[in-house]
């Protein structure tokens, strides 16, 4: 008999050898609701022909469904149908603990959403800290929710990352660390004393969870879901992987100076918990503690920075900066990403068809009217340059684009407040500038990807969007 080579014994056991499926496990049996508790507030909840529904309730706090088990890295998938009166969501590795807010039920929330804005499939932090990745971060995935329809969610946590997918469609892209394991949980919102919402439902079906093997079965990443990195100030390695660096560091001044000085200002500025902030000082336009800039220029980039404005505020991010040009009063001469409140501060009714409100090219060229941006949340600023190409992005949709250094964009200065500047907006490189208008507005996140002379496919840089070019 001849002997058999253990290079081909090996190769035919591994072959012989079936991959493993991936594994589920039902978290609910479909008859009642054993494996799970309630708290929080006194919706009720029920199990009907193989669902569990929830019915809303007058005078209670946000009720929980939760999971009498923890869990961490998984794979999540369960079929949703709510009412359109009523705003949902289901808890991700959360937590009840005494010692948080007498037991209230904190942490991730995939949210259901069926409201105008559309915001299913967005990652919200339940009694903490708010919105982490609202749906304008992926406007392109807004249309995934299906209203009064009976909709497939699936939601995949490893490790620091947590996808999400409505109706098979990438809708959120979070980087993390706030958790790592807790329960799972369907949330009844509370409707205060709105009558009209009482008895309205939310229902949920064929939930199940796998716990083995989890990154293996994951949805390979795209790379065209924006991701969110929602620890404040730092890199994700897909950032790091992709060429992003911090242009501020979140603690100091280091690499940022007065426009017009050869230091950081002694005040008029505030860098606490992570946010830097340009104080309020009655509105006036560099009086306080002056524009800061960064101590050294750039070519092409993306710079991304996550801004907050408080009501009725007026500030704006400058590119192409030469803080030499005007030594005298008021701000540093640059292109501007404006930032205002368009709703109350009187900015927003100058200039030429709206090109002083927000997101605009300050006074050269208007943003829409209708774009993506809340008062309540931080909101992302991009900036795009290659060459004379530049894009403005407001929370992942494009709103401006145009090119310089044409007789067409010398024309439009020529109209603008800056015709007195010479060459202005024309440099092919500059500081970057964040403004003091005497209004308090906070920083963060400010992070720059500096580009190669040559891109050859500009479209990646974001998700597509309602694009606005100069007229």
């Amino acid at each position: 008999m001849k002997r058999i080579c253990p290079i081909l014994f090996v190769l035919y056991f591994i072959c012989s050898v079936p991959i493993s499926a991936q594994e589920w496990s039902p978290l609910f049996n479909g008859k009642n609701l054993k494996g799970w508790t309630q708290r929080g507030g006194k919706a009720t909840y029920k199990v009907k022909d193989g669902t569990i529904v929830g019915y809303s309730r007058m005078n209670t706090d946000n009720s929980f469904l939760c999971t009498e088990q923890d869990y961490g890295d998984f794979i999540l998938e369960f079929d949703f149908m709510v009412d359109d009166a009523l705003n949902s969501g289901v808890q991700l590795r959360s937590h009840s603990l005494p010692t948080y807010q007498n037991g209230r039920v904190h942490g991730y929330q995939f949210e259901i959403d069926p409201a105008p804005r559309a915001w299913t499939g967005g990652i919200y932090d339940e009694a903490r800290r708010g919105w982490l990745y609202p749906m304008i971060r992926n406007s392109s995935a807004q249309t995934a929710f299906k209203n009064k329809e009976w909709n497939h969610a699936r939601v995949e946590a490893v490790g620091k990352s947590i996808r999400t997918f409505v109706n098979g469609i990438p809708c959120a892209d979070l980087y993390d660390t706030a958790d790592s394991t807790g329960f799972i949980a369907l949330q009844v919102h509370s409707i205060g004393k709105d009558a009209s919402k009482e008895g309205k439902t939310i229902a949920w079906r064929n939930i199940r969870i796998c716990t083995k093997d989890v990154a293996r079965f994951c949805t390979p990443a795209d790379g065209r879901t924006p991701q969110v990195n929602g620890m404040d100030n730092t890199l994700s390695p897909r950032e790091e992987a992709d060429g992003w660096r911090l242009l501020w560091d979140g603690k100091t001044t280091e690499g940022w100076r007065g426009a017009k000085l050869d230091h950081f200002p002694n005040n008029g500025w505030n860098i606490k918990n992570g946010v830097l902030t340009v104080q309020k000082a009655g509105g006036g336009e560099s009086t306080n503690g002056g524009d800061i800039v960064t101590t050294r220029k750039y070519k092409n980039f993306m710079l991304s920075v996550d801004f907050q404005i408080t009501p009725g505020a007026n500030s704006g991010i400058k590119y192409f900066v030469d803080p030499g040009l005007n030594k005298g009063e008021g701000s540093a001469i640059g292109c501007e990403f404006q930032i205002l409140d368009d709703e109350r501060h009187p900015d927003a009714k100058l200039g030429v068809k709206g090109n002083r409100k927000l997101a605009s090219l300050y006074d050269l060229i208007p943003a829409p009217e209708q774009k993506p941006f809340h008062m309540s949340v931080y909101n992302n600023a991009l900036v795009i340059v290659m060459g004379n190409h530049v894009e403005h992005w407001l929370n992942g949709v494009k709103i401006l684009e145009y090119s310089r250094n044409d007789q067409e964009w010398n024309a439009l200065v020529a109209y603008s407040k800056y015709r007195d500047w010479p060459n202005f907006g024309n440099a092919t490189e500059g500081h970057i500038l964040l403004q003091d208008h005497g209004d308090e507005v906070h920083f963060k996140n400010i992070k720059i990807r500096e580009l190669p002379d040559e891109m050859p496919n500009r479209g990646r840089f974001g998700n597509r969007g309602g694009q606005r070019r100069r007229r």
